[in-house]
């Protein structure tokens, strides 16, 4: 391996093409390159989380993560290889199981805020749906295996739960969106009259998708 990355810059991409693992050149814009990109980025940012005090168990999980999405990456930059395996989306649902458990169920919609810790989770959390709508984009264009496209939109599940693990680490708690609409349903309910809905007007307040 340290023999082939002593020579870091080659200059070969100076054309605006890089070469895949298969030694084929392609655009530095093409859909496997940004869902490469995309990937790194993911890692990249996860490693920045790791430098947060955080429990040994979610440290370990996420360094395993990190290893699995070099292991896409590596996957993304051969087409046709297989690297992610179907029993790396199991380690993800298993964890997803065992930390949602310690959470109360949420009621309303929560802001991407609170400690740093958490916050740069969300971070992670809105870049894995990056990398995974590029990989979505790919499939279109190529044809992948499962794996990844599960293993992205996974990851980005449980990030969104360990963020709330995080933010409760000193006896924090989550950051609820202060939505003028829901604000007003209460009121309603509490005066016992007819909420905003009920009176047929427009839900004007909008407000973020149910996550997927």
């Amino acid at each position: 391996m340290a023999n082939r990355l002593t020579q870091i810059a080659t200059r070969t991409g100076d054309n605006g093409t890089t070469g895949l693992g298969d030694n084929t050149r392609v655009s530095k814009d093409s859909l496997r390159v940004h869902a490469m990109g995309d990937v790194d980025e993911l890692n990249s940012n996860i490693g920045v989380l790791l430098c947060e005090d955080m429990s040994a168990s979610i440290r370990e999980l996420l360094v395993e993560v990190q290893h699995q999405l070099f292991n896409l990456g590596g996957e993304l930059s051969i087409p046709g290889f297989e690297l992610l395996k179907p029993e790396a989306v199991a380690l993800l649902d298993e964890a997803l199981e065992t930390y949602n458990a310690q959470l109360p169920r949420l009621a309303e919609f929560i802001l991407p805020a609170g400690t740093r810790a958490a916050s740069l989770a969300h971070v992670c959390r809105t870049v894995a749906r990056r990398a995974e709508r590029a990989v979505v984009a790919l499939d279109k264009a190529e044809t992948l295996k499962e794996a990844p496209r599960q293993y992205l939109n996974r990851l980005s599940d449980l990030l969104f739960v360990l963020s709330r693990v995080l933010n409760r680490m000193n006896g924090g708690d989550d950051v609820y969106w202060k939505s003028e609409r829901i604000a007003r349903l209460a009121q309603a309910d509490q005066a016992g009259l007819p909420g905003p809905d009920d009176q047929g007007g427009p839900d004007d307040q909008g407000g973020p998708p149910a996550r997927p």
